[in-house]
């Protein structure tokens, strides 16, 4: 079982987390980790907290000569803006953020809670996800996130150039929209306000077979939208076509079937085709061989230089949030963090169903099952009831 936890706080010392389940013999790449890490305190629109930090991951333990061991892996940021102890506590809850609801659940100062419910702490879990995908590599699945909408203004992919999203200012994929979008950040910031948007993940290479249908906790679906809707501010994750398959007939949400009879021997579709991917790549829970498209739709920052109104915890009686140091947009920001939270529960999937401690005996258990998956379709008919 590949799982992680984190621990830290924004202004504390350090954040921490320790992935438990991680395969043997997978090459860390620490240059990528801290590639994806530098991505995510990137994006037009982010405050100064990202100019202190310099984020470099440090790994403490389960490495050996730079290669997994299969030992839990330690992961570690250090907070240059550190200074937990020495923080005000706010006088006045922020609407739309754990502020009031914590405090009165954990019977403390806001102060505690926020510093840990803080979008810092997705720091981590980048760092965790980038590690996931050199696993993945090592088995021939990518993953890749970008900004589709923000601010209102869509920004419909182009095409499917890394190289485009890397050089947008707002990790778009279409630099058609880059000025207006940049214009309305700037205007939002103006104003005091604050911007949300919406980012997708696209998973390619997954096998079929990742997920299950048997029951509704080992759903591959399932488990993505609630590692996506745990990601601070995400407030709708959607898969495939999502909610627009509500207002269409069925024959225009089904993916009708296909297939190539010259497919070569390791294709992992084993010939099937789709000329439309509106399940994005997961039926019945099930991942079905076509790209994986995940899609999470980010609420504005609550915490607004303009100040909500609010109410005095000690006086009760009505006064300006108080304001924490925040961004005016983090959506390209947000599209790193679901790329690799994303990539994580694929891993997790992948770990779970072709099951082995070593990354050789994971390629070796999805070698056979691909060979037996073949014999299956070739054997096809034979004593089987028709119909």
């Amino acid at each position: 079982m590949l799982r992680y936890l984190t621990a830290g706080e924004s202004h504390g010392p350090a954040l921490t987390a320790i992935v438990e389940g991680f395969p043997s013999g997978v090459a860390i790449d620490k240059t990528f980790i801290d590639r994806e890490l530098e991505r995510r305190q990137g994006g037009y629109g982010r405050g100064k907290r990202q100019k202190l930090e310099t984020d470099r991951v440090i790994i403490d333990s389960g490495t050996f000569h730079g290669v997994s061991t299969g030992a839990p892996i330690t992961l570690r940021l250090i907070n240059n803006d550190a200074k937990l102890e020495r923080l005000a506590e706010p006088a006045s809850p922020r609407g739309g953020h754990i502020d009031l609801a914590g405090s009165i659940n954990y019977q403390t100062g806001i102060r505690q809670v926020l510093e840990r419910a803080s979008a810092r702490e997705t720091a981590l879990r980048v760092a965790v996800g980038a590690l996931a995908r050199l696993l993945l590599r090592a088995v021939g699945i990518e993953v890749f996130g970008y900004v589709s909408e923000l601010g209102g203004i869509a920004a419909p992919p182009l095409s499917r150039d890394l190289s485009v999203r890397d050089a947008s200012p707002v990790y778009t994929l279409n630099p058609e929209a880059d000025l207006a979008i940049v214009a309305a950040i700037d205007a939002a910031q103006k104003a005091g306000d604050t911007l949300g948007g919406v980012v997708e993940a696209v998973v390619t290479g997954c096998p079929m077979g990742l997920g299950s249908h048997v029951q509704y906790d080992r759903k591959l679906d399932a488990r993505l939208a609630a590692a996506v809707m745990s990601i601070q501010a995400i407030k709708a994750v959607e898969i495939g076509l999502g909610v627009e398959a509500a207002r269409r007939p069925g024959s225009k949400v089904m993916d009708p079937i296909q297939f190539d009879p010259d497919h070569a021997e390791d294709d992992r579709r084993f010939g099937f085709r789709r000329p439309t991917n509106n399940a994005g790549g997961i039926e019945g829970g099930t991942s079905n061989g076509e790209p994986i498209v995940v899609r999470a739709f980010k609420k504005p920052i609550s915490t607004l230089a303009a100040r909500g109104p609010s109410v005095n915890m000690a006086t009760k009686s009505p006064t300006p949030a108080s304001y924490e140091r925040s961004d005016v947009c983090a959506v390209p920001a947000a599209s790193v963090i679901v790329e690799n939270v994303v990539a994580f529960e694929i891993a997790s999937a992948l770990v779970e169903k072709y099951v082995g401690t070593s990354l050789e005996a994971v390629q070796a258990a999805l070698a056979a099952i691909h060979t037996l998956n073949r014999q299956h379709l070739a054997s096809w008919g034979e004593g089987r009831a028709s119909g």
